[in-house]
């Protein structure tokens, strides 16, 4: 039980105070701040929607004349929320909270390379190892190799939209309930495994394509 700190109330943890509606200026986790119930799938509009109403009723300029203890919960419910608003934003992050929550952490038994990324992972470090020496060489073939680098972020951007489907048809699953916990943890941290590495690959393309066209 908490206590607000401006009408006195005691009561179970929330964003808001059930009898006065000002910020207590407690700890939750993600969901429960923006009042959801705890499901992986989330329509952008509705969590758009709860997070600027509930920014609009905490926020600290409301708070500004009322006592320190009334200010103090105002800001600390203000960063709670808009902590976790970026976190359920963003569907990678939101799996990854997912996965925080049941005690779990990406590396955990992942020391390697996934094999679906494995390829991409040579052929992407060949590709900027032969623009790089192109460079320094000063070698006339460096618009063909900026070419072949874009020619593969394509590929790779490819390849992305097809696991962040598999994201959301997994995050519809667990909603679901049809399979066990262990089997679908380990399918989200194999998606977010290679999702990481894409984004990895895809960042050193654009960098690499940087260096070549500056040549």
């Amino acid at each position: 039980m908490v206590e607000c700190p401006s009408c006195g109330r005691r009561q179970e943890p929330h964003l808001t105070c059930a009898s006065c509606a000002a910020p207590l200026g407690v700890e939750l986790d993600c969901f429960e701040a923006l009042s959801l119930p705890k499901r992986l799938a989330i329509e952008d509009e509705a969590l758009e929607r709860v997070y600027h109403d509930l920014s609009r009723r905490i926020h600290p300029d409301r708070y500004a004349q009322a006592p320190a203890g009334s200010r103090d919960a105002s800001m600390r419910s203000t960063a709670l929320l808009t902590r976790s608003y970026r976190t359920l934003r963003d569907p990678v992050s939101r799996g990854l909270y997912w996965l925080e929550l049941r005690g779990q952490k990406l590396s955990d038994d992942n020391k390697s390379v996934p094999p679906e990324i494995a390829d991409m992972v040579f052929e992407v470090q060949e590709q900027l190892a032969e623009s790089r020496e192109a460079k320094r060489e000063h070698r006339a073939e460096s618009a063909d190799l900026a070419a072949g680098l874009e020619d593969r972020r394509v590929v790779l951007q490819t390849a992305m939209n097809g696991y962040q489907t598999a994201l959301r048809g997994n995050f519809v699953m667990w909603d679901m309930d049809r399979q066990s916990q262990q089997e679908l943890i380990s399918e989200l941290k194999l998606i977010l495994s290679n999702i990481a590495y894409l984004r990895t690959l895809m960042r050193d393309v654009d960098h690499g394509l940087v260096e070549l066209k500056a040549a």
